[in-house]
């Protein structure tokens, strides 16, 4: 072989080498593009299928939003009386978020805070660092705030739409309306008690309360709360034919948006789940006993001329009046004395027995979860029969009052408060309508006396400041102190007015009560129910006849008339003394 020929040869091996290193090459370029696509198949797979069952199966609620749902239910409303709307739920969205897809987390957490002082960084921080794929953000944002986060353009935020539930009166019924969660379930007062209700979505939820009237019942307890620093207060307005409660209030209150941020004593409801021993007031229930038991006669004479002793306790009156007095001189002098020794002549079965059928001994019966439970003496002796006579010894809540008064005052029938307008009753009792109870307490002459009595408190007695002119108001005050550790308080006074308007045909009971209200220089340094109550229970009288249309007395007639034979009001005491200085 020549040289020629060995080059040729040797040009063709080193053709045929490079043919096969770009053959090579191309092959392998191949196996990576292909492996490649085999990636790009794979992450599909699990994103479309193995992730897709993930988060059916775990967190599915956070893909609902991109398919489309169906049409969801919404939580039916709460009106009052009149239409007035009291809660309703509206869309709004709630943000969430998928760590695994937060591009960069601190960056996230510190935007967010500006968007949301609220929250805390290091909790922020932790849930879009996290390895779950739905962290709950904020539920319920605003539109605002839901347009800065879109602004941020992080793949990793989302939003779900939610209900949220608004109240358009903020804290004027809060105690009884109640509050819902973030989930939207009831937590309080009549939404916590009719969630399957207004799950349901039919028609809205009509209370017996009246806005305007609840309005005028706030401010009034408010202004005394605020006149006299008391740490709070409470008041009813009933409807003495059924029990509707027309108003009710209890101070302090909070937003119901913001239940969370509630102190204790804000959360508190006073009207229904606050009992308190209310002092002077129950004489309007021994007063009633004595007359409907044992058939006493309205010119009954009680000695008060001393203070009572039985065995090792003293009863004495608060502005001792230090002589023999009728009946309505007890009553309207609110003596103590005197309504002990009714109560002796009712008896302590008598007494326990009247009380009972009062629903003063037992919780009430309300279409709400707070309701508390009576303080009773246990066990009941003789001398728990004085003084509950005259209001110490056993506690109620200012509902519970407020609906045994309504059942004195209205011919003496019983009711039982209600707050549903249209008779649906709690799930418990399968919401059945309530029905009328038809219990007679006292007979209708025993409950015009009683009418009579309390409207000669009001023109004669302690509770003149509840008079309202052109209109029949009779009252009682009730002056009570409270009981701590060391036994009861001076300083300490739950100071009270029950009021029932108009005194010749009721129609309505008023009620208020201040917590612990001090005595100013207007007042004498007093904080007794007729100073810190009485005149407010007035101004609601005076709102209320405004507000419903309620004409006045055509003729202010004396309707205690009969009764003032009985009593010495001041210028018959003064001309008997006039006649004893005469006649020495």
């Amino acid at each position: 072989m020549n040289l020629f020929q060995r080059r040729k040869l040797h040009m063709v091996g080193v053709r045929s080498n490079a043919l096969e290193q770009a053959r090579g090459r191309i092959v392998l370029m191949s196996a990576v593009f292909v492996c490649a696509y085999l990636l790009v198949i794979a992450r599909s797979v699990d994103v479309m299928v193995l992730q897709g069952a993930l988060y059916n199966n775990e967190e599915a609620h956070l893909y609902e939003a991109v398919a489309p749902k169906g049409e969801a239910v919404r939580r039916g409303d709460i009106v009052d009386r009149n239409g007035v709307l009291l809660a309703r739920s509206l869309k709004t969205a709630s943000l969430y978020a998928d760590p695994k897809l937060v591009t960069a987390p601190k960056e996230t957490t510190e935007a967010l805070k500006e968007i949301f002082p609220d929250l805390q960084y290091g909790d922020l921080l932790q849930k879009l660092q996290s390895k779950r794929r739905f962290v709950w953000i904020k539920r319920n944002i605003t539109p605002d705030e839901q347009g800065e986060i879109l602004q941020l353009g992080d793949p990793g935020l989302n939003f779900e739409e939610e209900d949220r539930r608004i109240y358009p009166q903020g804290e004027l019924a809060v105690h009884m309306v109640g509050y819902s969660g973030v989930d939207g379930q009831g937590l309080a007062g009549i939404e916590g008690s009719f969630n399957k209700y207004l799950d349901a979505g039919d028609e809205p939820l009509a209370l017996t309360i009246d806005v305007r009237l609840q309005h005028a019942l706030r401010r009034e307890i408010s202004n005394s709360i605020e006149t006299f620093s008391a740490i709070g207060g409470a008041g009813v307005i009933m409807d003495v034919r059924d029990g509707s409660v027309l108003a009710a209030v209890s101070l302090p209150d909070f937003d119901p948006q913001q239940y969370g941020r509630a102190e204790n004593n804000e959360l508190f409801n006073r009207v229904s789940l606050g009992v308190y021993e209310l002092g002077s007031v129950f004489k309007i229930f021994s007063t009633a006993a004595l007359l409907e038991e044992t058939g006493a006669r309205i010119a009954q004479k009680f000695d008060a001329r001393e203070p009572l002793r039985r065995g090792r306790h003293k009863i004495r009156d608060y502005h001792a009046e230090k002589r023999i007095m009728s009946l309505p001189e007890v009553f309207m002098h609110s003596s103590n004395i005197g309504s002990a020794l009714m109560g002796e002549m009712v008896g302590t079965e008598g007494i326990k027995k009247f009380y009972s059928d009062l629903g003063l001994l037992t919780p009430a019966s309300l279409e709400v979860g707070e309701i508390g439970k009576p303080i009773v003496p246990s066990p009941w002796r003789d001398i728990n029969t004085l003084t509950a006579s005259y209001g110490h010894g056993v506690a109620v809540s200012p509902l519970q009052l407020t609906s045994a008064v309504a059942s004195i005052v209205n011919g003496g029938e019983l009711v039982e408060p209600t707050l549903i307008l249209d008779g649906v009753r709690l799930e418990k009792d399968k919401k059945k309508p309530k029905q009328k109870t038809n219990v007679r307490i006292i007979s209708p002459e025993v409950s015009h006396r009683m009418r009579q009595l309390l409207r000669l408190t009001v023109s004669e007695g302690t509770g003149k400041s509840a008079d309202v002119d052109g209109y029949l108001v009779g009252g009682k005050t009730g002056t009570a102190e409270k009981p701590g550790a060391g036994g009861y308080s001076r300083k300490r006074l739950i100071s009270s007015f029950v009021g029932t308007f108009p005194s010749d045909e009721p129609r309505y009971v008023v009620y208020i009560m201040v917590d612990e209200p001090q005595g100013t220089q207007e007042s004498y340094g007093y904080a007794t129910g007729g100073w810190v109550a009485a005149p407010a229970v007035k101004n609601v009288i005076a709102s209320m006849v405004s507000i419903l249309g309620i004409a006045p007395s055509k003729e202010k007639k004396r309707m205690e008339g009969s009764l003032l034979r009985y009593v010495k009001i001041e210028d018959q005491i003064k001309q008997e003394k006039e006649q004893n200085i005469a006649a020495h």
